[in-house]
């Protein structure tokens, strides 16, 4: 568990304050083992803070691992759970570059995929975070803000409330899609050059299918996560007005990235189903491929069956049990016969060739 006290500049606390700061905020990062051993003295410390102890039913949603992305809230506090989108570390490695890589590391590509769920309990002057163990969220947001010098700008500035961190953490893990979308689309290369290689009657169906059910599973969660985000903006314009500029501004910004971050689950959302439709196209001309090679052997054994069907009709005549048939008892017969059928074959065979009936161009 690691305690921040943030106000103008972010301080790292050793442990629990007895009292929450009059100015600023108190932000707990836990995780979720720590948070299920310390669920009582945290919930007495709420209690001694004057903020509202946590419900029984959303301490049972931070501490499951498997709860969809979802919003919900209370007279004392807000609660997020936010499923991430994100490839595991040393998952950059499994593919030489964009496009090259073997079923293997496809397959592992598809097994770093991190959907971890992170809880947040927003308070009026703290945030309580549940992270899964070593998470790097976390560690990258605590990084962050103890070197954010005071009376910074933009993202550089300290958060003033809960919630805009909250939003922030949010916003990061949306984004850390991008190292996913990466490792997605190079696993799809891989699978389509399976699909349309030489040998693409021995694919790997079984991680087809995966590949398919995975994608699904991305779609699931983004869904989940707009939902989530949707409800919290709901509920943020149902917040009563502030009688101060300074706070009303805050809410404002708060709106202003709130509605960035929807924005953005749109956009993670809308490649999601993109590479759907890529791997479903790719299965379809896959498909087509095979076929069109299959029609090309059948044509090219059409057309020799055309030409050898005229001489073995040849053969067939020559073949009869009768005593008085042409050429038969000829010296020159047999030469003849030879001849005239290397000439039905020949002549056939390049009046095919030259309506294209044999060759690979079309």
């Amino acid at each position: 568990m690691r305690i921040f006290l943030i106000t103008e500049t972010c301080t790292e606390l050793d442990a629990l304050p007895d009292s929450l700061p009059e100015r600023g905020f108190v932000w707990i990062a836990s995780a979720r083992r720590e948070f299920e051993v310390g669920v009582p003295v945290l919930q007495s410390r709420l209690h001694q803070w004057g903020c509202g102890p946590l419900v029984d039913l959303h301490v049972s949603d931070l501490l499951s691992n498997q709860l969809p992305s979802q919003f919900d809230y209370t007279s004392w506090y807000d609660l997020m759970v936010f499923r991430r989108l994100a490839a595991a570390p040393g998952s950059s490695s499994l593919f030489l570059d964009e496009e090259h890589g073997t079923l293997a590391s496809a397959r592992r590509a598809l097994q770093a995929i991190d959907t971890s769920p992170v809880g947040f309990a927003v308070y009026d002057r703290l945030l309580l975070t549940v992270h899964p163990a070593d998470c790097q969220v976390r560690d990258h947001f605590a990084q962050r803000l103890l070197q954010m010098p005071a009376g910074g700008n933009g993202s550089s500035r300290i958060p003033p409330s809960p919630a805009d961190l909250m939003l922030r953490i949010v916003n990061h893990m949306v984004d850390s899609y991008l190292e996913l979308r990466r490792l997605l689309t190079r696993q799809l290369a891989t699978l389509q050059q399976e699909l349309f290689g030489p040998r693409s009657r021995s694919v790997d169906w079984q991680m087809l299918l995966e590949s398919r059910n995975t994608l699904h599973m991305l779609e699931d969660i983004c869904e989940d996560q707009r939902s989530a985000v949707q409800e919290w903006i709901d509920a943020l314009d149902e917040w009563p007005v502030e009688p101060e500029e300074l706070a009303r501004r805050e809410r404002e910004l708060l709106r202003v990235r709130s509605r960035d971050v929807l924005e953005h689950i749109e956009r993670v959302l809308g490649h999601v189903r993109r590479l759907e439709s890529s791997i479903e196209s790719a299965v379809q001309m896959h498909f087509s491929a095979v076929g069109q090679r299959t029609n090309d052997i059948m044509r090219t054994l059409t057309v020799l069956t055309a030409i050898f069907l005229p001489l073995n009709l040849i053969t067939g005549i020559f073949g009869m049990n009768f005593d008085a048939l042409p050429l038969i008892h000829d010296a020159t017969g047999f030469w003849i016969a030879l001849l005239l059928m290397a000439g039905i074959g020949g002549g056939l065979g390049a009046l095919f060739w030259r309506k294209r009936y044999l060759g690979t161009r079309h």
